[in-house]
């Protein structure tokens, strides 16, 4: 079974089709979906979505490009949220230096509160970083520093950066969220990370309603493509694709479910 582990259902291109949708992934071999929040509007729909399928978990927290909608009053709210059963992960959270605004020492300001506050109720983060690896780094290293908690924990979503990097992520312990974009002819940079990689270390992901794997590029993504992610890996990996999905559905359950 499948484990898909970043998720946006609560997004209005699944207005139409949503709970019949949704209402057939373990048919389709989906066991678990990690819905993840990115402003204070999705963190309510997100946690709507966890309370109505038993097999929804939910990931709260804000996007660097909505960080303009935290101040105390709604920090103080959100860490309310992640509180809750349900709330498996803080996220996604992090940098995103591709647009002008917010600007980089804000985006900074609130990705470290909110990594304290995963640090604080114990929980697991996802991190979005774009264009931002050394800065996503320091801020990482310094949280564990200054904290003195190397047991900070998470995912880099959507992880875009070089096989180099890769290497200092993964000797902090973090994951790897890999989704469409290794399917894609442009993604070689992405191939030789996964190449490099251990098993143990990835995640499947979607990041739904975008990022559809080749051959369903450009149209509505879901968790139902995520087994075109898994070949791709096998492939790259020279495994098995059960071992992909064991190995995959394993991680997820050790970093969201502590089991």
């Amino acid at each position: 079974m499948i484990f898909e582990s970043h998720a946006h259902y609560d997004d209005d291109a699944f207005a139409e089709d949503r709970d019949a949708l949704l209402s057939s992934m373990k048919e389709n071999g989906i066991e678990y979906i990690v819905n993840v929040s990115s402003d204070i509007a999705s963190v309510n729909t997100t946690l709507l979505l966890a309370e109505k399928y038993d097999f929804v978990y939910a990931a709260v927290g804000i996007h660097p490009s909505d960080t303009q909608g935290l101040n105390e009053e709604t920090f103080s709210w959100l860490k309310e949220q992640a509180c809750r059963e349900k709330v498996v992960a803080i996220g996604e959270i992090g940098l995103d230096y591709h647009w002008k605004e917010p600007e980089p020492n804000y985006q900074k300001k609130w990705f470290s509160r909110q990594l304290q506050m995963a640090v604080e109720i114990n929980k697991p983060v996802i991190i979005h970083s774009r264009d931002a690896a050394a800065d996503t780094l320091s801020i990482l290293r310094d949280c564990e520093n200054r904290l003195a908690l190397p047991e900070l924990k998470g995912v880099i979503h959507c992880y875009s950066y070089s096989k180099e990097m890769a290497k200092t992520f993964l000797n902090l312990g973090w994951y790897f969220g890999i989704g469409g974009v290794i399917t894609f002819a442009n993604a070689k940079k992405l191939v030789e990370t996964v190449e490099y990689l251990p098993l143990e270390s990835i995640l499947l992901e979607t990041d739904c309603p975008y990022l559809s794997p080749v051959p369903n590029r450009g149209k509505r993504n879901s968790s139902l493509n995520i087994p075109l992610v898994a070949k791709k890996i096998a492939e790259i990996k020279q495994v098995s694709y059960d071992t992909v999905i064991e190995i995959t559905n394993q991680n997820a359950k050790k970093l969201f479910l502590n089991q």
